[in-house]
């Protein structure tokens, strides 16, 4: 690797509640990621196909509308050196040793910091909530330790 590489920042395309639809334009948006993260209610396991079938790891979590009782309900993970945990339904009060936490299930974006952690929810692909629009994310973690959130909106 060389050090342009190491000093590349690492592009995460965030989502969740796709609920049996993954649209073409989510599809077309991940091939730029670096990795997929899905935040649960994938509902139909086809989802799961098509989303590895564009290429970076997929990494996901089971939603409370999920059947597959192999998937975790919440996962750990580090990345940039900084503490992440993914679950489909958000954590009552901020956890013990994350940094951030990433979740779906309201179907509402979400970008708020409560305590030493970071919430963050892309929002929902297909059936949104409170007036958002349908929604994706992006996470971009630097090499020090720095996250940019960037929300899109599917309209």
């Amino acid at each position: 690797m060389t050090k342009k590489e190491n000093k590349r920042a690492l592009h995460i395309f965030v989502l969740a509640d796709t609920h049996n639809r993954l649209p073409e334009a989510v599809s077309k948006l991940a091939q730029a990621a670096d990795e997929i993260w899905h935040l649960g209610d994938v509902c139909a396991e086809r989802i799961l196909d098509e989303l590895r079938a564009i290429g970076p790891r997929v990494t996901l979590v089971r939603g409370n509308c999920d059947s597959n009782y192999e998937w975790p309900l919440v996962l750990d993970l580090e990345r940039g050196g900084l503490r992440f945990r993914l679950q489909h339904i958000p954590p009552e009060r901020p956890p013990d040793a994350v940094d951030v936490v990433l979740h779906g299930h309201t179907h509402v974006p979400r970008n708020e910091r409560c305590g030493d952690v970071l919430f963050l929810n892309p929002g929902c692909v297909t059936r949104p909530n409170r007036g958002a629009p349908p929604s994706v994310a992006w996470l971009e973690i630097s090499q020090n330790g720095k996250v940019i959130w960037k929300l899109v909106s599917l309209r």
